[in-house]
């Protein structure tokens, strides 16, 4: 069987077996944080694990600053803009990033004690975080243009090399070490600094170039009227432990942490549809065939709900076996977490449209405006009810954010003169509200283990007698 599925492989053109390797990568790197949690949230104290969850939200929001997240937004448009200079952009790149990274120390070293006070970070996490995103850069950079072309396996190798290391670096640290907390985030992150440093002194001293003007004004064009989508990104993915650190102390952004992780675990499973469903729905667009998208995009609704319920139905247990004891408050966040995962994808559907059309302003507009309220949320009630509002702030902040980006979508269909048949609204909002009443009842129920399984066993018989009308479903898009 397995020596069928090679020969197979090994028959495809070039471009679908690097969509193969990148997708099984994809998929690795996003697993390994959660197979590795079980070891880390029993070697750390969440105290020290917190350290870690505060310094990765950080890490996003300065990697903006000193990036603008080059490796990203501007990156594919390049690739195809200077295909013959390839090379010279990304060293380009790697010195737009060193000069922005060096203005970024200037102004944080004369007023380091405050900004570590606030950072809750010590000045050498900090230093040591520049250079990694610098170097991480750089990495990207050169991933991005093997994968233009299509040269994967160099890709596949490192990116494996730098998913298994990590976690055994930072074991080795964490073992040896007084600081656990740092000793874990250097450990996983190293390897990647390693090997971007490698990138980054080959694409220099190859190019012998560190400024361009062509590709500074270029990528700097592209990628600042971005910035506000890219900060409204991270605010809604990190803010929440940031803001819990500061409010309710690194040991509950822990918990926070160990629960949004548990909480957005079927985000891979959302990728990967959407990977592969928007292929198919952009083409039925282009060829006047909408409608055919409304039991589409019903059918994959109702597959996320049903597995992020079993995600909920079964959260103690997943506590138990993945943390310790000390996290088991996280119970009560993880279920709106995941609840905030099927309205991400019910935004998807209409993000998909906006990006069809190029309408970037309402994209930037509607992530703008739910970020900031989801900001305001946390003000407002994390001191009144403790970190495990944060998580009913999210999924609040993410209906409004669905919302938003339906008016949006409604916009649209009216500025193009397009019909109004890409989806069944109905059946999408009653997919919601039945999947959020089971969900809350499952929390209930957390207490009662035997009438759980007893109504999760009951989900996986409904799903077993449907299994023909899901995988025709699959295969409409597929096709």
């Amino acid at each position: 069987m397995l020596r069928k599925y090679i020969t197979k492989y090994r028959k495809l053109s070039v471009e679908v077996k690097a969509s193969v390797a990148y997708t099984v990568c994809n998929v690795l790197q996003r697993s390994m944080s959660f197979v590795t949690l079980p070891l880390f949230t029993r070697l750390l104290t969440t105290q020290e694990y917190g350290q870690s969850t505060v310094y990765t939200s950080w890490e996003s929001l300065i990697t903006l600053v000193i990036t603008l997240n080059l490796a990203y937004g501007s990156f594919s448009s390049a690739m195809i803009k200077f295909e013959q200079e390839r090379g010279m952009y990304i060293a380009s790149v790697n010195g737009l990033c060193t000069v922005l990274a060096a203005i970024f120390l200037m102004i944080y070293l004369p007023f380091k004690n405050n900004i570590n006070r606030f950072l809750e970070l010590p000045t050498f996490m900090v230093i040591y975080m520049v250079v990694s995103i610098v170097c991480s850069n750089s990495l990207q950079c050169w991933y991005g243009k093997e994968r233009f072309e299509y040269k994967y396996k160099k890709v596949v190798f490192t990116t494996l090399l730098t998913t298994i290391l990590s976690p055994i670096v930072a074991y080795i640290l964490i073992i040896g070490a007084s600081e656990k907390g740092y000793a874990k985030i250097v450990g996983t992150t190293i390897s990647t600094l390693f090997l971007g440093a490698i990138c980054y002194i080959y694409f220099i001293k190859k190019e012998k170039i560190f400024f361009n003007k062509k590709f500074w004004k270029y990528t700097l064009g592209f990628n600042i009227p971005l910035i506000p989508y890219y900060l409204s990104q991270i605010i809604f993915n990190q803010s929440d432990r940031i803001m819990i650190s500061h409010l309710e102390g690194t040991d509950k952004a822990a918990i926070y942490g160990v629960a949004y992780t548990i909480g957005i675990t079927l985000n891979i499973v959302l990728s990967a549809i959407n990977n592969s469903y928007v292929p198919w729905f952009y083409n039925r667009i282009k060829e006047g065939k909408c409608k055919e998208n409304r039991v589409v995009s019903s059918g994959i609704a109702l597959l996320m709900a049903l597995l992020l319920f079993g995600v909920i139905s079964v959260t103690p247990e997943i506590i138990y076996i993945l943390a310790s004891k000390e996290y088991m408050e996280a119970i009560w966040v993880v279920p709106p977490v995941a609840m905030s995962l099927l309205f991400l994808f019910y935004t998807q559907l209409f993000v998909n449209v906006e990006f069809y059309y190029e309408e970037k302003k309402m994209l930037v507009f509607g992530t703008v405006f739910s970020a900031i309220l989801n900001i305001i949320l946390n003000i407002a009630f994390i001191p009144l009810f403790g970190y495990i509002a944060a998580g009913y702030t999210t999924l609040f902040s993410y209906i409004v954010f669905t919302m938003m980006h339906f008016k949006m979508y409604k916009a649209l269909l009216k500025k193009h003169g397009l019909l109004d048949d890409m989806f069944d609204y109905k059946l999408l909002i009653v997919i919601a509200i039945c999947f959020m009443g089971i969900g809350f009842l499952m929390m209930a129920l957390y207490a009662y283990i035997y009438v759980r399984y007893i109504i999760v066993l009951m989900m996986i018989l409904l799903i077993w007698y449907n299994r023909e009308k899901i995988i025709s479903i699959y295969r409409t898009f597929k096709d």
